[in-house]
């Protein structure tokens, strides 16, 4: 493993320890945010610290780039944040956890099909398979049994689809050689106008006094800066460096570190089902790694 390689498994290690301790924040914020409230700050606090870290202008070469940045907003910011959001009000968000997982399996899907890139092969099916049970022994062991909700689930299958599109997309758009942070800022862009009709129909009324207590504000913060702007831009990265399949597995790690979090921060207790699960599901991770000859990209 070379240098930028080793650099790009770092960047989305990084990532998914971030977005894996995101829910505490959230959990916060829903006190006196709605959800929508919550995505549309996040992203225009995102959107304006990339500017501050790159404010050099962008504009991609041809409309068919601008195309694929404006989808890619679309997927990846719009449309996946909102599928998400909403199907945990319709299903458990243990259920949503183990949906969301299975992105890696449609990563591949959509590799072969419009990258035309060979499959992975059996190595990365059993990674995916041992992986997914690990998730549901964490996912279900805290007193929870797997409800099934056919409108909140189809909902999380359809947010899984569209990270795993996005994933996808990034593959291509990272192929264009531009400058990462300025690549982000973008894709945000795009995203927080396509996110403006969603205002209206989810209801935002977002009052000053609800930045003024330092707990709101710090999170918000953390969710922009870190959360949004930072992690967007090292999964691209990671993207740009690994490929979109070998990145988008690490999305099997987003539950070992939320139950890790849970225990160190929330104080809940860490069972021997989910020591278990932890175990499974990097176990999963490391055989999806699905290592080829060298040569051969993902």
């Amino acid at each position: 493993m070379n240098n930028k390689t080793l650099t790009g498994h770092l960047a989305a290690f990084i990532t998914i320890l971030i977005w894996g301790t995101t829910f505490i924040s959230t959990k916060v914020l829903l006190r006196s945010f709605s959800p929508i409230e919550i995505l549309f700050i996040r992203f225009v606090i995102g959107y304006l610290a990339l500017w501050c870290a790159c404010p050099k202008s962008f504009k991609p070469a041809d409309r068919k780039q601008e195309g694929y940045f404006v989808l890619a907003g679309l997927l990846g910011v719009t449309l996946y944040y909102l599928f998400e959001n909403i199907a945990l009000t319709y299903t458990l968000a243990s259920n949503v956890g183990v949906i969301i997982s299975i992105a890696p399996f449609f990563t591949v899907i959509f590799t072969c099909v419009f990258l035309r890139e060979g499959h992975p092969g059996a190595r990365f099916f059993c990674g995916f398979l041992i992986a997914m049970a690990g998730i549901f022994l964490i996912s279900f062991d805290s007193g929870q049994t797997l409800k099934l909700n056919p409108m909140g689930d189809i909902l999380a299958v359809i947010a899984a689809v569209l990270w795993a599109s996005y994933s996808t997309l990034m593959k291509k758009i990272t192929g264009f050689g531009y400058n990462t942070v300025q690549v982000t800022r973008r894709i945000f862009f795009y995203g927080i106008i396509l996110m403006v009709p969603a205002l209206f129909w989810m209801g935002f009324d977002v009052k000053l006094d609800q930045f003024l207590e330092p707990v709101m504000l710090m999170n918000l913060i953390f969710l922009g800066l870190g959360a949004s702007a930072l992690c967007f831009a090292t999964w691209n990265y990671a993207v740009k460096i690994l490929g979109s399949v070998k990145t988008i597995i690490y999305i099997y790690m987003v539950p070992v570190i939320t139950a890790v979090t849970s225990a160190l921060i929330l104080h809940e207790k860490m069972t021997k089902a989910m020591i278990c699960g932890i175990f499974l599901t990097l176990l999963g991770l490391f055989l999806s790694e699905d290592r080829r000859k060298k040569g051969r990209k993902n």
